[in-house]
């Protein structure tokens, strides 16, 4: 909840370019905290041997959660790409995360309820929480999901600014094709320049 209020917060700001920085810090320290929450949740159900207790209506919310989230995370992901923020791009991330947990709680769930396994879960929440640290570190750094799209996306080049919006600081690459029709017309007249 939190990198996703930061995300919205960002882009009811002015000028959301401005801010990509420290909202990244703020998804990395909700990866932080979403990992804390599951090392020590994992840690007590292992410690104390806390066996998983489960309904049915539980088990078909986790299932629904595990269809929902992974479709919400590309969507997010989209969106962010679309958009060029690295920022939703991160948040799309810590979605896929949850993903995770929740198949980690209905694994534990199932695994509990066949064999009697109550720690599965807690295991495969420190294997998860693993991811997030990792996650949040590359937020917190600017690397990956929180460097400039382009750049996160290595199909795609960064966009180049047009002289003609240098100033203001826009990314129109729409006049890119038109100069490189003219370079290759200036080729054909003169070989030599």
């Amino acid at each position: 909840m939190l990198s996703a209020a930061a995300v919205a917060w960002q882009f009811t700001r002015r000028d959301p370019e401005r801010w990509e920085k420290g909202t990244l810090r703020a998804i990395a320290l909700a990866f932080f905290a979403l990992a804390a929450y599951v090392v020590a949740s994992a840690a007590l159900t292992l410690i104390a041997r806390i066996e998983v207790q489960h309904s049915p209506v539980g088990i078909a919310l986790t299932a629904l959660s595990v269809v929902v989230m992974p479709f919400l995370s590309a969507a997010e992901r989209a969106a962010g790409r679309e958009l060029e923020s690295a920022t939703a791009v991160a948040d799309s991330k810590q979605t896929l995360i949850c993903a995770y947990l929740s198949v980690a709680v209905l694994g534990g769930l199932v695994l509990n309820s066949l064999f009697g396994w109550w720690w599965a879960d807690a295991i495969a929440g420190l294997v998860i929480a693993g991811f997030a640290v990792r996650e949040g570190v590359e937020a917190w750094r600017g690397d990956a999901c929180a460097t400039a799209v382009g750049m996160v996306l290595e199909e795609q080049e960064p966009p180049v600014t047009h002289p003609q919006n240098a100033f203001d600081g826009t990314r129109d690459t729409t006049w890119l094709p038109e100069l490189e029709a003219q370079r290759e017309e200036q080729d054909l007249r003169d070989p030599w320049s």
